[in-house]
């Protein structure tokens, strides 16, 4: 195929829209900009939320609370969960998708001390609860925070 061959395909360019060039244009006259008022003027613009004088939606809403603008969340992994490990290991988040224990890696681990640690494990994860650092060294295992 050579450029002088190319052609275009019908119904990927749309005409634009001739305001103002007579009765048969469908956009004759006015424009399309109905009769008289602020719209009809040229230079009008109107602010962004602006709802013609009635009490905008952001005003109507309700104010309450505080959201952070980089909230930081974590995928909660309980000590009770960590059980299922044999003795020894070296449990990563990596580990943990692997297992199915967590579902995506886009989200730190923080593990929470619900349950009780028998096996010793050494343990890296984002984030621990006092009480999960606690049972898990008490079990003899490790645990390692990493960022």
């Amino acid at each position: 195929m050579e450029l002088h061959q190319l052609q275009i395909i019908p119904g990927t360019r749309k005409t634009r829209k001739r305001r103002g060039r007579g009765q048969g244009s469908g956009l004759g006259k006015t424009s399309g900009r109905g009769q008289k008022g602020q719209k009809s003027r040229s230079g009008y613009r109107s602010k962004p939320g602006f709802e013609g004088g009635q009490m905008p939606l952001k005003r109507r809403l309700p104010k309450f609370g505080f959201t952070p603008p980089n909230p930081l969340n974590f995928t909660i992994v309980n000590i009770e969960e960590l059980e299922v490990f044999p003795e020894g290991t070296e449990i990563t988040p990596e580990l943990l998708r692997e297992r199915r224990i967590i579902r995506t890696l886009k989200l730190g681990v923080k593990i929470l001390g619900r349950g009780t640690m028998d096996k010793k494990l050494s343990v890296q994860a984002h984030r621990f609860s006092k009480s999960a650092r606690a049972a898990i060294e008490a079990a003899g295992g490790s645990c390692r925070e990493i960022k």
